[in-house]
């Protein structure tokens, strides 16, 4: 039995469409899926559909997924590959952005075996199992889910003050990962992240104290939750290096995998636009030429975004 914490569920009057639409996502990856992941803004607010649903396959093989063509192989060289899904229900459309990794692939990048924080950095926050199509299976995946805290909190907190409140040390552990990335979320993103839900950080950091490589410690105090932990001085130098390399490292798999979505997200170019304006509250245009040709004009386009401050 998984010691992951409940996570709140969907809002029951759109469960039907999740199902219509999880069934769908079934057919089209030929009965691969073996569970799916929830997690972001659509979670933490309860509407699914308000803006995209966050949805993570896990499929057993990218063969059994797609065959043996161009998509899988995409999926096994930079993991994982991006789609769009949608499915009118009742009179609504619930739009999904669905991410797909194999089995294997997820409880590798869970690990602390994985440097790149992509993974474990990412469902170190709450995430619901919205379906699984075996009971072992799914303490499998909350087993994971559980690692990926346990690497984020062995990876960060040599880089994070000794000691201080639980939410700031959340606070700056999820943005020590969300620097790994180009993102147009503001910058107060991974302190909403850690008030979002301050019950499920406090389970999990009191489920990792006593098992990571170095003292831990959560306690109450006064003023709340607080934490303390003392890791040697060679550790906290290599942390400083390690998440430097992550973040180069992860720039440049962050612009191979937009890079990619442009020939598996369908209408991706506009949703990138429409997110970046829903996030930064700027206009972005799409020019005419880079939708004809993206292998060419994609890297002037991303260069300007990021000189003018939308990416970071």
């Amino acid at each position: 039995m998984s010691n992951y914490p409940a996570v709140d569920g969907p809002d029951p009057d759109s469960s039907a469409a999740l199902a219509a639409l999880l069934e769908k996502l079934q057919q089209r990856h030929n009965g691969a899926i073996g569970g799916v992941l929830l997690y972001g803004s659509c979670l933490r607010n309860g509407n699914m559909f308000d803006g995209l649903l966050d949805l993570y396959l896990l499929v057993h093989s990218y063969s059994q997924a797609y065959g043996n063509g161009p998509l899988a192989a995409a999926n096994w060289m930079i993991p994982p590959n991006v789609f769009y899904a949608e499915v009118e229900h009742d009179g609504q459309i619930l739009r999904s952005k669905v991410t797909v990794i194999s089995l294997p692939d997820f409880r590798a990048a869970c690990s602390r075996r994985w440097f790149q924080s992509y993974i474990w950095g990412r469902f170190a926050q709450p995430t619901r199992l919205v379906y699984c199509h075996d009971p072992r299976l799914r303490d499998d995946i909350e087993d994971c889910l559980l690692e990926c805290v346990h690497t984020l909190l062995d990876r960060a907190l040599p880089a994070l003050p000794e000691q201080g409140s639980l939410e700031s040390m959340w606070e700056r552990a999820l943005g020590l990962s969300y620097a790994t990335e180009l993102r147009s979320e503001h910058i107060g993103r991974s302190a909403e992240l850690a008030r979002s839900a301050v019950e499920f950080y406090a389970q999990v950091s009191r489920h990792q104290a006593g098992s990571l490589a170095f003292p831990f410690a959560v306690y109450d105090s006064d003023d709340g939750l607080n934490y303390n932990c003392s890791v040697p001085a060679s550790r906290r130098r290599w942390a400083g290096l390690a998440w430097a390399l992550r973040r180069g490292q992860g720039k440049v798999l962050s612009v191979l995998r937009v890079f990619k979505a442009l020939f598996t997200f369908e209408g991706g170019l506009d949703y990138l636009a429409w997110k970046l304006e829903r996030h930064t509250g700027q206009q972005i245009e799409i020019p005419p030429r880079l939708r004809r040709y993206p292998l060419i004009f994609m890297w002037p386009f991303f260069w300007g975004l990021y000189r003018r401050g939308i990416f970071k």
